[in-house]
């Protein structure tokens, strides 16, 4: 089960981000668990350095660029070489800033050619009863995986989250039923790119509302791999429940 720790600008201390980390650690040694921790760009590359654990990190994005006259921004060339080997790109909150589809496909060519594993957020902003929803999904996913080689597609990590169940109670978020249908119907858009039963190798994972009170009814009740999840892990007692929740 993976565990991707999304901080976003929850985490603005060191000591905060430090002991976080600690107990990234501890929990990364039990067995069938993944841990994922996607700090803040400061704060990733003082973590990265003092990595010796199983614990990987993830960029929370990457730019749209290989390099040269572009301030503020920071290369998959330059995360790669500090040992960082994931990313999370396409996430709603980038999205709803004016990131498109194309921009996200070629941030995930970018990330591929570097060596790091996209991890590709997908989701509706709402549901409609003639679950129109459901094209719009089925675009994100091939503005995605239509540029890239087959062996390229088996590499991507697809992400979940509707936009919808983002910040609501967990007992108004996503049933582990609608999860389980949502998954079934994401891989079988994906049976579009990968050959086979190939589409099943793909790990996805879920975001939006999850808490320790609910993370084991979702990842019980539906064929996820994971969570990528945001506020709940940046506090350390909260983000120590949701792992012992699901290991």
């Amino acid at each position: 089960m993976i565990i991707a720790a999304n901080w976003k600008a929850y985490v603005e201390s060191v000591a905060k981000a430090k002991a976080l980390f600690a107990s990234a650690k501890r929990a990364a040694v039990k067995p069938g668990i993944e841990i994922i921790l996607a700090p803040p760009a400061p704060l990733l590359g003082l973590l990265v350095a003092d990595n010796k654990s199983k614990v990987a990190f993830a960029a929370q994005d990457i730019s749209d660029t290989t390099g040269g006259a572009a301030t503020g921004e920071t290369t998959a060339a330059l995360l790669s070489g500090m040992g960082v080997t994931y990313t999370i790109l396409g996430h709603s909150e980038r999205r709803a800033m004016g990131e498109t589809d194309a921009v996200v496909a070629s941030k995930v060519g970018h990330a591929l050619a570097q060596g790091l594993t996209p991890i590709v957020c997908i989701g509706e902003r709402e549901r409609d009863p003639e679950a129109h929803y459901l094209q719009g999904l089925r675009t994100q996913i091939g503005a995605v995986y239509e540029p890239l080689s087959p062996k390229e597609r088996m590499r991507v990590v697809i992400a979940y989250e509707p936009i919808w169940a983002i910040g609501k109670d967990a007992s108004e978020a996503i049933t582990p039923h609608d999860l389980q249908e949502m998954v079934l119907y994401i891989r079988k858009v994906l049976g579009d790119y990968l050959p086979g039963r190939a589409s099943e190798a793909t790990k996805i994972l879920y975001g939006g509302s999850v808490e320790p009170g609910n993370a084991r009814e979702l990842a019980g009740g539906s064929d996820i791999n994971g969570f990528l999840i945001g506020h709940a892990t940046a506090d350390v007692a909260t983000f120590t429940a949701l792992i012992k929740a699901v290991s």
